[in-house]
């Protein structure tokens, strides 16, 4: 193992909401079938960030334990969460305040509730975040997967965000093992380029209340090009991506993954079975992480770009502080990388039947 690894934990597929660009809910896991926190705790230490997600993480009886365990295990642990359960969300923040949590949205009311299919659910992640905000955690937020029928209130969700002083992370849709979706697609591009257009000249500027947060709003902005150029042309012009090598993900059954971003599960081998050392050096391993080089993908999921701006961290400088003149100079927000990338088929916007005819593109 080389450097700081970061990791993911899938504590459950179960989830009490029906998210429209998420099947996990249809295959839910049985209570019996999940990791113990006997083998969560067979990861190694000295991890970077541990995402903690599902599912709904909250629904695990144990999740304290889980959380107890990862705590001790790296620098930040990041909770992903609707934020129905806020009594549990607290519990968890006042024994552990050095945890990140992020409580998905997808709108305003009205269409949050209708998008992730749960009823008052933008009222239990706003009563959720109020509660956090009084605890001793400093690092709380609301996350957002970017599609046509919510990206009109990507701005107004940001604006909420800044007025509580939270953060506001962004993603978008994918087809995969994990989601159990080979149809989502953005159908009208148009109206999502021009509001993320709109969107990142608003964290280009960042009206944040200390440079520590607009910086992170400009780095942010960065990352949301990667989601503009992945919407518009199917490559979010990512240069390399590390799955398998820099972050690996833990299933509910105990299976270690590269990511969770490929049609079908790249296992390296299982942690109920064997420890994390016998996989992360076995020749399976080995074979996955081949697998990820030839991937295709170019996925706009943070987790690897993440790696890849600090290796490269001369892109996302060089295109703020290009945009920043622009802006002084009285210009629009340039979409451009201006480093002469080869834009390809998105396969994940390929219908399903197309799909069966155009398998070279897929890695298996």
């Amino acid at each position: 193992m080389r450097g700081i690894m970061n990791a993911c934990v899938i504590a459950t597929y179960r989830c009490n909401a029906h998210c429209h660009m998420c099947d996990i809910w249809r295959n839910p896991t049985k209570k019996s079938e999940e990791i113990t926190p006997d083998v969560v705790a067979k990861m190694p230490g000295n991890l970077g960030r541990i995402n903690l997600t599902g599912g709904e993480p909250m629904l695990r009886d144990d999740i304290e334990e889980l959380v107890r365990i990862l705590y001790k295990k790296c620098r930040i642990v990041e909770i992903s969460t609707n934020g129905f359960y806020t009594d549990r969300l607290v519990r968890i923040a006042e024994k552990y305040p050095k945890v990140m949590i992020r409580i998905s949205l997808e709108g305003l009311p009205a269409l949050n509730d209708r998008l992730r299919g749960i009823t008052n659910g933008f009222d239990h992640a706003l009563r959720s975040i109020l509660e956090l905000k009084k605890t001793k955690v400093k690092d709380i937020g609301f996350s957002i997967v970017i599609c046509d029928k919510n990206v009109k209130d990507l701005v107004s969700l940001y604006n909420l965000a800044v007025g509580l002083n939270v953060e506001l992370a962004q993603s978008t849709m994918h087809n995969s093992w994990y989601f159990h979706k080979t149809d989502n697609k953005v159908d009208d591009k148009q109206i999502v380029l021009c509001e993320m257009e709109r969107f990142m000249t608003e964290l280009l500027t960042s009206k944040r209340s200390s440079l520590r947060l607009k910086i992170k709003d400009w780095l942010r902005a960065f990352f949301n090009l990667r989601i503009y150029h992945y919407i518009k042309y199917g490559y979010s012009h990512q240069r390399t991506c590390t799955a398998g090598t820099d972050l690996f993900f833990l299933d509910p059954f105990g299976d270690i993954l590269p990511c969770n971003g490929t049609d079908d599960k790249w296992v390296m081998g299982n942690l109920n079975e064997k420890t994390f050392k016998e996989i992360w050096t076995s020749p399976q391993a080995e074979k996955v992480r081949e697998m990820v080089k030839s991937c295709r993908r170019d996925c706009a999921f943070i987790g690897t770009a993440r790696f890849d701006m600090l290796r490269n961290p001369a892109r996302p400088i060089k295109w703020i502080l290009k945009n920043k003149i622009r802006f002084m100079q009285g210009k629009s927000i340039s979409v451009d990388l201006g480093e002469g990338d080869t834009i390809v088929d998105n396969i994940d916007t390929i219908p399903v039947l197309e799909r069966e005819k155009s398998k070279k593109l897929v890695i298996k």
